[in-house]
């Protein structure tokens, strides 16, 4: 630090040495002066200044990556939504075929619930129909033995009974 000193001083010790007599060439000095002045400034400032310089340009450097990273995983996430979105249109679209084809099955399930519900009711129609004629052919047979047998005067044999009873039911 003296030796710094040292050099701030030496100007100072020039413009004393002068003598009065002669004419006075102060460019020379000033020019002597300015460029130890810029000497010792640049000696003391230079490093520090290329520091703050570098690391400037590194701050920077290291914000405009950190903006890139981000610029490219948006871009990323923008591309996996994309795909995302495709997949998801992709699979409404299967979906819309599955519920096409469960309907179309269901329709022919309901259909052939409702052929054999058809088909279970004109059986026991049919059962019914039959049942209610047997019932019918019961009681013409009943009548008619009731009035056989009420009236004691007529007398039949077997083989005419049994035509009159087919008589009766045809």
């Amino acid at each position: 630090m003296k030796k710094y000193l040292s050099l701030l001083l030496v100007p100072a010790f020039m413009f004393a040495s002068t003598p009065a007599g002669e004419p006075d060439y102060d460019i020379v000095a000033r020019t002597i002066n300015f460029v130890i002045f810029a000497g010792i400034l640049y000696y003391l400032i230079a490093e520090p200044v290329k520091n703050a310089y570098k690391g400037r340009i590194n701050s920077i450097s290291a914000r405009l990556e950190s903006i890139q990273d981000k610029l490219r995983a948006s871009k990323a996430q923008r591309e996996d939504a994309l795909r995302k979105v495709e997949e998801a249109k992709s699979n409404a679209n299967e979906l819309i075929q599955t519920a096409k084809k469960e309907a179309e099955h269901l329709v022919a399930k309901i259909n052939a619930e409702a052929q054999n519900e058809l088909n279970l009711l004109e059986k026991s129609f049919e059962e019914q129909k039959s049942f209610e004629e047997r019932k019918i052919v019961r009681s013409v047979v009943n009548e008619v033995l009731e009035e056989v047998f009420a009236g004691d005067t007529l007398k039949i044999d077997q083989n005419e009974f049994v035509n009159l009873v087919l008589k009766k039911v045809s």
